[in-house]
């Protein structure tokens, strides 16, 4: 810090031969004119002096910065808990009306849903992908699917095969497009009474002949070997 101060004083004691310069006069109505003393300067005065007086200027700046955050910290230091965090309370509720105010801001009158960027997404691609048709299903609990493509999809999702997996159903391809619980049974008892009717049942349909060449199915053999009649 005091390095810094014995430059400052350097610099001052450079600049101070502008104290003898005429005091220019600005016009205060001209809105463009932010920096007079810099324009000024430069006017009269060489590119190396120009430099020096920015560099006063910035120096400036710096120590009214520090200033600022020595009082700072100084107020901080001087509150109660208390006082903390009411102060930050009033911060979050600031934060908070201007995330309200933002909200608010977005128009969209046709109730578009909101993109990954928080705003409606374009018309054209509400009506693309035909996000206006609603689609339910029983099986995930009355769930709406907004557009084709998103019921399509839900098939395979979690929440349609934790229904289907509730009901003691397996959730292939042959329960595709069906949202009805009740449908959804009746469609898989007919599945398993046709798997029935096509499984292999060898006590019926496994045939053996005995030594007079009669033909017996598995269970009408056995029972007549466990008799002792073959």
């Amino acid at each position: 810090m005091e390095a810094k101060m014995k430059k400052l004083s350097d610099l001052l004691s450079k600049v101070s031969w502008l104290l003898t310069l005429p005091i220019p006069v600005f016009d205060k109505n001209v809105k463009h004119e932010r920096k007079p003393l810099q324009k000024y300067v430069a006017a009269v005065c060489s590119p190396d002096m120009v430099t020096i007086v920015d560099g006063f200027n910035y120096s400036c700046d710096l120590l009214q910065t520090i200033e600022q955050t020595k009082e700072n910290v100084v107020k901080k230091q001087a509150l109660t808990y208390e006082e903390m965090e009411q102060e930050r309370e009033e911060e979050e509720t600031q934060v908070d009306t201007e995330s309200d105010d933002e909200d608010q801001q977005i128009y969209n009158p046709l109730k578009l849903p909101m993109g990954w960027d928080g705003k409606p997404i374009p018309y054209w691609l509400y009506k693309l992908h035909g996000l206006g048709q609603e689609f339910k299903c029983e099986i995930c609990g009355n769930y709406s699917y907004w557009g084709r493509r998103a019921f399509e999809r839900h098939f395979k999702e979690w929440r349609h095969q934790h229904g289907m997996r509730c009901l003691g159903i397996p959730n292939t391809k042959n329960f595709n497009e069906i949202t009805n619980i009740q449908e959804a049974q009746e469609l898989w008892e007919k599945i398993r009474e046709r798997q029935g009717v096509n499984k292999w049942r060898p006590d019926l349909e496994e045939e053996y002949e005995d030594k007079e060449g009669n033909i017996y199915n598995k269970k009408t053999y056995t029972d007549l070997q466990r008799q002792g009649l073959i």
